[in-house]
């Protein structure tokens, strides 16, 4: 039977409120639950991708939830709407600190991940795999921050490395004019000063989620790149992609995983040729990777399609299903020092095929960075 994704979403909210009671602790006759606080956009400029993750994420807690949970604790998110606004999701962050979950789970975006942190980094919470949070959020001494993903420097390394590769030393940068855009022009230099490559040739900012691209195309343009490092949304990056080929710009676009891959495909369409775009998960298209097969079987029983992002939401809840079955071995509970302990010992988690470093030193997560392209009809290309 398909399962309708909104009523996933607005079932899945409803129900962690009902059930965010701190007494289900002292009640061992009743079911144990914890409580994920979720940040995401639902709307505006990144709600394709926020949707995605959310969705990824609840489909592996309703899953193991259906079997009496991780070591019997049924997991439950209750997400919140911050629209790519770090306003808002600092807002959310404190609310959902002040209604006592358990974790702050799945915030998205590089300033909205900031933003949070800040705002409950009073109550010393644990966040748990931020979706392109700053590469501050991975300083060492940060011991409540667990990511999933590489760093945004690990996926810079990777694309600087590859055009030193194919001996291109022109390098320019586009982004867009935020957290993320400055974030990630600032790992693209670093990655060229390790890699003892020449520096780029130019950068160049564009409004978020805009098509408002002509100034940095004709900056760009007179640079003569060989290659451009992109560090937007997809809908900025298909605008920019569009108008520098018009200029005769026959260079290679690289893109931060970010971009929302699956979303690029459908704003370039066929235009997306040629386009190589950074990810960190394995591609949802995979079936023989063990996890990507567990996945699409639950995917494949709901109205979702499968997409990098829900993978990733997926692969997300599956770790931190896995650190409340190490807190509660031999009688412990996942409270928030038990799960902190087994998340600082899951520095190589197999998850079916895919490993998980949840506090990676720096440029130790290039290896699980794949570059890939899309052929005009779809089909994605290592």
């Amino acid at each position: 039977m398909k399962i309708d994704r909104r009523s996933m979403i607005v079932g899945g909210i409803s129900a962690a409120a009902a059930m965010a009671n701190p007494a289900a602790w002292a009640q061992p006759n009743k079911l144990r639950r914890l409580v994920v606080g979720q940040s995401v956009p639902l709307t505006g400029a990144a709600d394709q991708i926020g949707l995605a993750y959310l969705n990824g994420a609840k489909l592996y807690f309703d899953t193991i939830n259906a079997k009496n949970g991780a070591a019997g604790y049924k997991i439950e998110v209750k997400a919140l709407d911050d629209g790519y606004n770090p306003v808002k999701a600092a807002a959310n962050a404190k609310q959902l600190v002040d209604e006592g979950v358990d974790a702050l789970f799945g915030f998205v975006g590089t300033a909205s991940c900031d933003a949070a942190f800040a705002a409950a980094k009073s109550s010393n919470s644990l966040f748990f795999a931020p979706f392109a949070a700053s590469d501050t959020l991975r300083d060492a001494a940060l011991s409540n921050v667990f990511h999933v993903r590489p760093a945004l420097a690990d996926e810079a390394y990777k694309m600087a490395r590859h055009c030193a590769t194919l001996n291109q030393s022109r390098i320019a940068v586009f982004a867009e004019d935020d957290a993320m855009g400055r974030a990630g022009l600032a790992a693209v230099n670093q990655a060229l000063v390790d890699l003892k490559r020449p520096p780029i040739v130019a950068s160049a900012f564009a409004p978020v989620n805009s098509d408002k691209v002509d100034a940095a195309v004709a900056l760009l343009a007179k640079a003569q790149p060989q290659a451009i490092i992109q560090v937007s949304l997809f809908n900025t990056s298909a605008a920019f992609i569009r108008a520098m080929r018009k200029t005769g710009f026959a260079g290679q676009f690289l893109n931060f995983s970010v971009v929302g891959i699956d979303p690029l495909f459908t704003a370039l369409g066929k235009e997306i040729g040629g386009v190589v775009i950074s990810q960190v998960v394995p591609s949802p298209r995979s079936a023989g990777t063990p996890i990507i097969k567990e996945y699409l079987d639950v995917v494949n029983q709901t109205d979702q399609s499968p997409s990098y992002e829900s993978v990733e939401g997926y692969i997300a809840a599956r770790t931190f299903a896995e650190g409340v079955r190490r807190s509660a071995a031999g009688g412990g509970k996942p409270d928030r020092a038990g799960l902190q302990k087994a998340f600082e010992s899951m520095t190589d988690y197999d998850v079916g095929g895919f490993r998980v470093n949840l506090r990676a030193k720096k440029y130790e997560s290039v290896r699980l960075v794949d570059l890939v392209t899309i052929t005009p009809d779809g089909k994605v290309v290592r």
